[in-house]
């Protein structure tokens, strides 16, 4: 498992490999799929025979049932036909005559003798007593009172038309070992159809076995009849074991073939014992509404299904093999030109660019080959061009975000000096003055781009130093840095213009003096530094508003924009800079920087 694993997994595959290999996988699947189509197929079908000859079999099995109940009908006709018993039963009373008696009893005994299926038969008369003969015992004379028999009413109301019923339970003689079937009906007088008494003839379980022995042929199907009230009449198997299986599973699924013999009158039904699967043909319905059930293992395929699934399986094999070793030669006439271009591009990474001869083999080969060599033609050429022109770029676009940030905060700072140098104030003057050279003096930073965040928080504080001569009364400032903060590198002028924003746009429109906080804070391996106001605030449509008009160039004021964009080509389109505002609450923008910063930038390159 681990090898396959490792094959899945591994460093990625030679095509020659992988081709020789996708193709023995599809084969394989291939055949193994159609395989177990074949014999699924194969399977079904010789299960569909096996299940039509079940239902052929158990309606054979039924016909000849039906063909020995009816001749014991016959056999019971001859019995209340013979003029002793009619005689005998006339006087109502079976003990009246011990010669008639004889007679009749030595009648029923030759007719149990000539005809094997009946195992005992029972007269009862019309005063409660019963004469019994058997074929292993002797006569009985025995009282009864045959209206207290559960049947009784129904042969009385069937008007001479028998009934059977699954040991009878009147206590008359049967079969010990097994199961009698009891053929019931009432005993009339010839002449005049009075009722005379009741006769019985028990049938031996026996007898049923074989009507349907030699319908089987040896073959594994095991065989029951069950009564109308689904008890078992007879369930024979070939061997105490199977029969034991059989008995289980009949038993296990009684309610299940209870539930299918109330939907239909015949069918098929699968089930399970254990890891074995049989399918179960029944048949109900009749005169006297016996079922007859089948049960035959899902194992038998028949020889000649079998020799033809393996001849197809061989057949697959076969042609599989020959398509692979096919694939394999051709595999190999694509593959040695690819590698040969392979081993040319191998190279190029060392700055070695080696063009190929094209192969005549194969025309997508060789505009392969043709376009490799033209491509590495202009690679040459291009490579330091390009890196040249996008260093140039990013350069450009810094430099001109930059630009548009200082003429700015120079005009606004020069406005403010010349305002109190008109006033007067010559004190606040020089301050002005000091603070806007140690604010320039930062932001030369020797020529560099990149400086740190104490820096930056220096050069703002300096600029609302400038800010708060000029507006007096306006804001106060609070600023909550963290020393660990004070190091971590990061772009030059990208406070100053957020600030500038709070104080024009934030709280100067508010009419009442606000507050600009300032925080610069560690939080998840990053400074986060945030310029918020108690100002007008702003709502999510004016902040895209605003944005999307600074870009187009169409407003000038706010600078969101262009510190955005700044910090989107520092850090590489990461997500840097987050705004909250709310209308007449104030605003708060969040910048989160790395901690850290790529080696052009620190070295000053960019």
């Amino acid at each position: 498992m681990d090898r396959i694993r490792a094959l899945s997994y591994g460093k990625p595959k030679k095509l020659a490999f992988k081709i020789p290999f996708a193709y023995f996988l599809v084969i394989l699947l291939t055949v193994g799929f159609s395989y177990l189509v074949l014999n699924q197929i194969a399977a079904n079908s010789a299960q569909k025979k096996i299940n039509e000859a079940s239902l052929q079999t158990i309606t054979s099995i039924r016909t000849n049932v039906d063909l020995m109940i009816e001749n014991v009908n016959n056999y019971s006709k001859m019995i209340f036909s013979d003029h002793n018993l009619q005689n005998l039963l006339r006087q109502g009373d079976v003990y009246a005559n011990l010669p008639t008696q004889s007679k009749v009893s030595t009648y029923l005994y030759n007719l149990m003798q000539a005809v094997p299926i009946i195992d005992s038969v029972h007269i009862y008369d019309n005063s409660g007593h019963r004469f019994s003969v058997a074929t292993q015992e002797l006569p009985a004379y025995i009282e009864a009172n045959i209206e207290d028999a559960p049947w009784y009413e129904e042969v009385v109301s069937n008007k001479g038309r028998y009934i059977l019923r699954l040991d009878n339970g009147t206590g008359a003689a049967g079969n010990a070992d097994g199961h009698t079937v009891s053929f019931i009906r009432l005993i009339r007088d010839i002449d005049n159809t009075a009722p005379l008494g009741v006769l019985v003839i028990n049938i031996k379980d026996e007898a049923f076995v074989q009507a349907y022995s030699n319908l089987l042929n040896g073959s594994s199907m095991q065989i029951a009849i069950l009564d109308e009230n689904n008890r078992t009449i007879v369930a024979d198997s070939t061997d105490e074991q199977s029969g034991a299986v059989f008995n289980e599973l009949l038993h296990a699924n009684k309610a299940m073939l209870e539930e299918q013999f109330q939907q239909s009158d015949s069918g098929y039904l699968p089930m399970h014992f254990g890891s074995r699967q049989y399918t179960v043909s029944y048949l109900s319905g009749g005169p006297y509404n016996w079922k007859f059930v089948s049960v035959s293992p899902n194992n038998s395929m028949e020889p000649r299904n079998q020799s033809l699934v393996f001849l197809a399986l061989v057949l697959l094999i076969v042609n599989g093999s020959i398509f692979f070793i096919s694939s394999f030669i051709i595999s190999r006439s694509i593959i040695k030109p690819i590698q040969k271009l392979l081993r040319a591009m191998n190279k190029a990474p060392s700055g070695i660019f080696m063009k190929v001869n094209a192969e005549q083999n194969s025309f997508e080969l060789e505009q392969l080959y043709h376009g490799y060599n033209h491509m590495i033609e202009r690679i040459d050429q291009l490579l330091k061009r390009v890196v040249e022109e996008q260093k140039t770029i990013r350069k450009a676009e810094l430099n001109a975000l930059q630009s548009q940030i200082k003429p700015h905060f120079l005009y606004n700072t020069l406005d403010s000096i010349t305002s109190l140098a008109l006033s007067g104030d010559n004190e606040q003057v020089c301050d002005l003055i000091e603070a806007l050279g140690s604010y320039y003096r930062l932001s030369v930073s020797k020529g560099q781009d990149v400086i740190t965040v104490g820096e930056e928080i220096e050069m703002v504080r300096n600029y609302l130093k400038i800010q708060s001569v000029r507006y007096q009364d306006v804001f106060e400032t609070r600023f909550e840095v963290q020393k660990d903060c004070n190091p971590v590198p990061i772009p030059k002028l990208v406070l100053q213009p957020l600030v500038e924003n709070s104080l024009y746009h934030g709280i100067r429109p508010k009419g009442t003096k606000g507050i600009i906080r300032i925080r610069a804070f560690q939080e998840n391996g990053a400074v986060k530094i945030s310029i918020s106001d108690d100002g007008v605030g702003m709502s999510p449509e004016e902040i895209t508003q605003i944005l999307r008009t600074e870009r187009q160039g169409q407003i000038k004021s706010f600078g969101l924009w262009g510190t955005m964009e700044r910090l989107r080509i520092f850090y590489e389109d990461k997500d840097v800079f987050h705004i909250e505002s709310e209308p007449g609450k104030g605003t708060t923008i969040t910048l989160i920087i790395p901690n850290g910063v790529d080696s052009p930038w620190k070295n000053g390159r960019f």
